[in-house]
């Protein structure tokens, strides 16, 4: 090295020019990490040693600039090396006309921050030089030399890190190479990875485990592990209190990088994220980080680790982690709503899943409605089937209270004991609590009384140590006795019988005010797997295909609500039915009675015909009731291209209260009589029918929020019999 030093520098004289000694001569000192800065104390004090060199090809001391901010960095390229990024920018403002290295290498690793540097040298008139000889960039053979330097440069970096690579993953795929361990997990001075020798710490993380096989979601582990005041412990990694244990509020990300960690299965795994330059971010090395799929880690080796879960578990987790994202291809997490299959219906036409659709009804809150949209989405074709979700809903927790029935009390009794056992591992981590908090008070005041008094500087300070851990366990304390009071460790006699009767009675348990939306789609998605709907033509007759978990199907057919009389299936025979009712000379009111005693239902599925509703369809098919007949028979009349009101909606056919809605907005050419009923008179020529009709069929496309607001304002209307629109059913 030192014979190097002193070596002549070649080519010396006409390279560097009078002019260039008026700017600066730049020392650029760089080692790669701190530990070499420790080790290679000689390399450093050569480079330092550089600017006599500086001196002796004609600079002033004072003309020599030292740039060190990148000693003890490793880094190949400019973001991370501020030192070389002040050079580059000296450079660029025609500050140098001299850059000195102890070689190439300590200028830049990276062929592109090379050759810019050489490049804007070249621009700017600056000389470079090394131990070896000084190079000017504008001179072609300087040039061709400089380049093939850097070419050197750069692929010995990739020989260095290639030689690393093999390295580490030799010692990997032997399962030797140490990797950051989870929460939970120590590692012996010898290298061997035990569980946490602190009781608590293990005892958390098993109670993450069990909670996530109970609860389903990470949100509601958190839940339970922030409102029973429970905290995790992990150990430092780094810094003058590396490997002692600590204690944070738990977070989501912890559990999640917990749940989906396979060390927690046995496994010992290397290679499980890369780094993508693209996302890496300026001045943070360890960003950019993307997760890798299993078929690509390098080293996966089972039954290394000790294991606080087996491995099937490890997959059912990942499993449920996968199916909570809210994706089309899952079924998701379970989130607020009434739609209770949210994520298990199928549609049984083309086999897609299906969406939820919330309705705000009248008074009823939220009416979920299940439809397969995944054409009209893709393509822009029209609805595949859609339906009412509170049909389905009902008919499937039916079938699932059925199934669930024979074994309420082996329920009951196992709820019992999750209750029991649950509070238990609570309990005993409050209790691990204190007993930590106990031994930290017998620790400070073991130290109190060693010290001796007429230290009092030292005894003060350990005085106010003790009664700082002294207030912490008092503290911690009453925090217990408040927690034991709200959740006792023991179930008493009467949350057990409580239990029993719940469980006894599952109906009325599932329907009870204090069992939530979450709860019951919990309990199916434990039982059922998937639930195919195909709704049969566009009827009300819907088949239910139930797949339960183990692959057992249960077949059944429901009947949903529909929006006119023409979709039902037996319309025909309704539709016979009302029309012998009305030739025999039967009311109204006498038809209803007849039809609602036979099991005819409307299309709403409500649970009878009103007389409303028998006046429509008698107006739909034509029939005029007798009360109708000698209400006609009473009244004048009608002049040329008169009509009332029953008649022209029948003719044009639209619905009654429509045609009172276009009356109401002025669309329509009508007067009341002055007759004692106020009967409504609609003045339509053929030419005006032709255009109500056209109407109709433009307002087609919507026409069931039309309809609604054409009820709306026709309630107020006296219809041609006399009475209101008030009791009506709106024709949606």
């Amino acid at each position: 090295m030192s014979t190097t030093a002193t070596a002549p520098w070649t080519g010396v004289e006409g390279k560097v020019r009078p002019w260039q000694r008026d700017r600066l001569a730049v020392i650029y000192v760089r080692q790669s990490t701190p530990q070499q800065v420790l080790d290679h104390a000689e390399s450093t004090r050569l480079q330092y040693g550089l600017t006599q060199r500086a001196v002796d090809l004609g600079w002033a001391p004072s003309r020599v600039l030292v740039i060190d901010e990148d000693l003890g960095h490793s880094a190949s390229g400019l973001q991370d090396r501020p030192g070389f990024q002040r050079l580059v920018t000296e450079i660029g403002l025609d500050h140098v006309g001299l850059v000195l290295g102890s070689d190439m290498s300590r200028l830049a690793r990276s062929g592109r921050d090379w050759y810019q540097l050489v490049e804007l040298c070249a621009l700017s008139g600056a000389v470079l030089a090394d131990i070896d000889g000084v190079y000017d960039p504008a001179e072609y053979n300087d040039r061709m030399l400089l380049g093939l330097k850097g070419t050197i440069s750069e692929a010995e970096l990739h020989l260095i890190k290639q030689r690393m690579w093999n390295g580490r993953i030799g010692k990997a795929r032997r399962g030797e190479l140490a990797v950051p361990l989870p929460v939970g997990y120590w590692r012996l001075p010898d290298g061997e990875v035990v569980f946490d020798p602190d009781e608590q710490a293990q005892a958390v993380v098993r109670l993450v485990f069990d909670l996530f096989d109970e609860l389903a979601t990470i949100n509601a582990v958190l839940r339970f592990l922030v409102d029973h005041g429970i905290q995790l412990g992990i150990r430092v990694r780094a810094g003058p209190e590396r490997g002692r244990l600590v204690w944070h509020r738990p977070s989501r990300i912890v559990i999640q990088n917990m749940l989906r960690h396979p060390a927690y299965a046995g496994v010992y795994v290397y290679g499980r994220s890369r780094t993508d330059p693209r996302r890496r971010r300026p001045g943070r090395p360890f960003t950019g980080r993307v997760r890798t799929p299993r078929e690509d880690w390098p080293v996966y080796l089972p039954g290394v680790l000790p294991a606080y879960i087996s491995i099937e578990r490890h997959e059912r987790n990942l499993a449920r982690i996968e199916a909570n994202r809210a994706r089309s291809q899952s079924m998701g997490a379970l989130r607020d709503g009434p739609a209770l299959l949210t994520g298990l219906v199928f549609c049984g036409r083309c086999g897609t899943r299906m969406v939820v659709r919330y309705q705000h009804g009248e008074g009823t809150g939220l009416r979920p409605a299940y439809e397969c949209s995944r054409a009209k989405t893709d393509y822009g074709d029209e609805l595949c089937q859609q339906l009412s979700g509170t049909c389905v809903d009902r008919y499937v927790a039916g079938l699932l209270l059925a199934a669930m029935a024979p074994a309420a009390l082996e329920v009951s009794l196992q709820a019992a004991e999750q209750a029991q056992a649950r509070r238990e591992d609570v309990d005993r981590i409050w209790r691990q609590r204190l007993e930590r908090a106990d031994y930290a008070a017998g620790r400070a005041r073991r130290q109190y009384q060693l010290a001796e008094p007429e230290n009092r500087l030292v005894v003060r300070e350990l005085e106010k140590d003790w009664e700082r851990v002294l207030a912490e366990r008092q503290r911690l304390t009453e925090e217990y006795d408040r927690f034991a009071a709200a959740r006792p460790r023991v179930l008493t006699a009467a949350e057990r019988e409580q239990i029993r009767a719940l469980a006894a009675d599952l109906p009325a348990l599932w329907r009870a005010p204090t069992t939530t939306d979450a709860d019951r789609k919990q309990l199916i998605r434990h039982l059922v797997e998937k639930v195919h709907l195909t709704v049969i033509g566009d009827s009300e007759r819907v088949t239910v295909q139930v797949t339960w978990a183990g692959g057992h199907c249960t077949r059944g057919e429901l009947a949903r609500p529909v929006a006119r009389l023409a979709q039902l299936s037996y319309y025909p025979q309704l539709a016979a039915r009302a029309r012998a009712l009305a030739a025999a000379g039967h009311s109204a009111p006498a038809i209803a009675k007849i039809l609602n005693a036979e099991g005819f239902r409307p299309p709403k599925r409500r649970e009878h015909f009103g007389t409303q509703g028998v006046r429509r369809l008698l107006q739909e098919l034509g029939c005029v009731s007798r009360q109708e007949q000698n209400l006609r028979r009473k009244a004048p009349s009608l002049g040329p291209h008169q009509w009332w009101p029953t008649d022209l909606a029948r003719e044009i056919g639209v619905p009654r209260v429509t045609l009172f809605g276009w009356i109401k907005r002025g669309w329509v050419t009508a007067h009341q009589q002055h007759d004692s009923r106020r009967s409504w008179v609609v003045q339509a020529g053929p030419a005006e029918v032709e255009r109500l009709r056209r109407l109709h069929q433009q307002s087609s496309g919507h026409r069931p929020r039309q309809a609604w607001l054409d009820h709306q304002q026709a309630a107020i209307i006296p219809d041609e019999e006399g009475t209101r629109g008030d009791d009506a059913e709106p024709q949606l």
